[in-house]
């Protein structure tokens, strides 16, 4: 009876006397063609060469194999994994809360950060909070949004345009920028710093190590981010009393 036992399947090639096959097409250290040998020629070769004979392209017909090191192969597929996880970009949607009869100065706290967001290549989802008779009147809210769309138009665009959810009402920026471009402006404005902090002893290196303008995004800090991290910032309460 055949039997299950679990366990994961191995994804790794199959290496000198774990390949089980009577010829191999083979490829030298250099990348050069050998041809078509029979495996026991190929692993002696390997041991001429104090090398592995590692299969390549299993499905082929016969396998490819090809002589390697094949500890050096697996460390440098290792670190180029590793840098490319480096340098990945992660979208993020941020949040920003806010109602239709926001007062002057919290609005131009709120479009702020909705500034530093896209500068940081961050998505941004605007949501108009509406209570009580206020559900009555969406353009107030409309209008607001398109406000809010014109004042950042130089570093985002509407990606998704306004619409009623409910009590709320919604809207997606998106910035011009990418993600990586962002990354990349941060590590060198931060490198910029670090180099005026040593050229001028009397400012503290902690000071310019810490100190990140808004909109830059600290060194390796977003690579870590989960794609489906959102910020959300918390309406202020209304200046006036409800009508």
């Amino acid at each position: 009876m055949w039997c299950y036992r679990g366990g994961s399947i191995s994804t790794e090639p199959r290496i000198n006397d774990r390949i089980r096959v009577p010829e191999v097409r083979l490829v030298g250290p250099s990348g050069e063609q050998v041809g078509i040998v029979p495996l026991a020629k190929a692993l002696e070769l390997a041991q001429e060469y104090d090398l592995d004979l590692v299969e390549v392209a299993a499905s082929a017909r016969p396998p490819v194999c090809k002589l390697m090191d094949y500890g050096k192969f697996k460390y440098e597929s290792a670190m180029k994994a590793r840098e490319a996880r480096k340098n990945q970009a992660h979208t993020v949607i941020k949040e920003m809360k806010l109602r239709p009869k926001i007062d002057p100065h919290d609005y131009d706290t709120k479009k702020g950060h909705v500034v530093r967001f896209l500068k940081q290549g961050d998505k941004v989802k605007i949501t108009i909070m509406f209570r009580g008779r206020e559900q009555s009147r969406p353009e107030l809210g409309y209008r607001l949004l398109q406000r809010l769309a014109s004042d950042v138009e130089d570093l985002g665009f509407i990606e998704s345009n306004p619409k009623q959810d409910g009590r709320n009402m919604i809207m997606v920026l998106g910035p011009h920028k990418k993600k990586t471009e962002a990354m990349a402006e941060a590590r060198e404005a931060q490198a910029a710093r670090k180099a005026e902090a040593k050229a001028n002893p009397g400012r503290s290196q902690n000071a310019a190590d810490g100190e990140i303008a808004d909109g830059e995004i600290a060194e390796g800090e977003s690579a870590d981010v989960e794609a489906a991290e959102v910020e959300t910032a918390e309406a202020p309460a209304e200046a006036s009393a409800e009508a």
